[in-house]
């Protein structure tokens, strides 16, 4: 079992297309349309690679949830990564700073990055592959 996509409401699709580029420039655009949701046009896009992607729509309204908050919503969503230092620097080179380290743990690595949308996006590198020890608190 893997999670295959999110499902994103965006206002812009540039802005986040070039934070998700910077994270994963192996990704591109698989495919996009126009539609209707709930008597709204949208223009939608699936930025990915062949087995994982973001799905996007650009009729979003509003402003995202206060992460610092208590309301329902997305907390955060998170990616496994092989070299994490090497996407910070990435992300850095784009312009995006990290919002706030991981906790030290002797077998992973995690920052968060607020995404332009301000979705919270966690970024975790394994440093062990056994699971006792990359899930231990």
């Amino acid at each position: 079992m893997y999670l295959e996509h999110i499902n994103l409401i965006v206002n812009d699709f540039n802005t986040m297309l070039r934070f998700y580029g910077a994270a994963f420039p192996h990704w591109k655009i698989r495919s996009e349309g126009t539609g209707e949701w709930y008597g709204k046009a949208r223009k939608w896009l699936h930025f990915g690679d062949d087995y994982h992607y973001i799905a996007m729509s650009d009729n979003g309204e509003g402003e995202n949830r206060d992460l610092t908050g208590h309301q329902l919503g997305l907390a955060h969503f998170a990616y496994v990564v092989k070299n994490l230092d090497r996407l910070i620097e990435r992300l850095e080179q784009a312009g995006y700073q990290v919002d706030k380290q991981g906790a030290e743990h002797p077998h992973r690595k995690n920052v968060y990055f607020i995404d332009p949308m301000g979705f919270e996006v966690e970024f975790v590198e394994y440093l062990s592959d056994l699971p006792e020890e990359r899930n231990s608190d």
